[in-house]
């Protein structure tokens, strides 16, 4: 597949100037620093939808990634590939006029302004290809696939970061959130640090905001987490340790 950039409307080019302009509202003061620097690396502008072939020559000088077209929602085995060889999946449709507030299926919106910024943060990258090095090891594994949504769900998706004695939002489903990252750095917000072992144990959360936020110190903790994630793999399924999926 490819990003098929003519056949974008006019209503399309509106949606993402729309959210663009309402995130970015509020994010240059509560957004991690890479993430911010990333969003003029990969040259986001307010009124146009985002071309992949400028962000990927952009990532390509940086880190070697690229965004990878996929049509939505797809398989684990085959998410975890494309992180694997560096290739972030991303779609290419965007929500209507009528959803701005709340889509069910990740959109590009959430696939690109979310997590495109901060494929240039180097750290990050190498600790999203060992995640998906660990899960295609264990991809038949249904606990170590649970195990690794935690992981992925409470970094990936929804980590902060502190900076400059602030806590700051890294994560995709904070950042391409209106309502989530205004709450996630507040002082309603429970924040706790980053641990594996609690991240582990803890399920994670569709319906509703996080219950509790974790916070790293630097991406390089996340990179550095890496041995400890797949020993905790490891035990799990050498054990055969039961553990109860999270919600649908």
């Amino acid at each position: 597949m490819v990003q098929e950039y003519e056949k974008y409307t006019a209503e399309d080019h509106q949606v993402w100037s729309l959210l663009y302009e309402a995130q970015m509202k509020n994010l240059p003061t509560i957004a991690a620093k890479a993430y911010l620097h990333g969003t003029e690396t990969v040259k986001f502008v307010p009124n146009k939808v985002p071309h992949f072939s400028v962000i990927n020559e952009e990532l390509g000088k940086i880190t070697g990634w690229s965004v990878y077209v996929v049509p939505g929602l797809i398989d684990n085995k085959p998410f975890f590939e494309h992180l694997f060889r560096r290739e972030f999946p991303a779609t290419t449709w965007l929500r209507q006029l009528s959803q701005l507030n709340y889509i069910e299926e990740p959109d590009m919106f959430h696939d690109v302004f979310g997590h495109v910024p901060l494929l240039s943060e180097p750290f990050f990258c190498e600790y999203l290809n060992g995640l998906s090095a660990i899960a295609l090891d264990y991809i038949e594994n249904e606990v170590a696939i649970e195990l690794m949504a935690r992981i992925y769900w409470y970094t990936v998706e929804f980590g902060l970061i502190k900076e400059d004695d602030a806590v700051k939002i890294y994560g995709a489903g904070i950042l391409s959130s209106p309502g989530e990252c205004l709450h996630s750095v507040s002082a309603q917000a429970t924040h706790v640090p980053f641990d594996v072992d609690t991240i582990l144990a803890t399920p994670y959360i569709k319906d509703r905001y996080q219950a509790q936020y974790f916070v790293i110190d630097s991406y390089k903790q996340l990179f550095d987490s890496l041995e400890s994630i797949r020993a905790q793999i490891q035990y799990h399924v050498a054990e055969n340790i039961y553990v109860e999926p999270s919600p649908a």
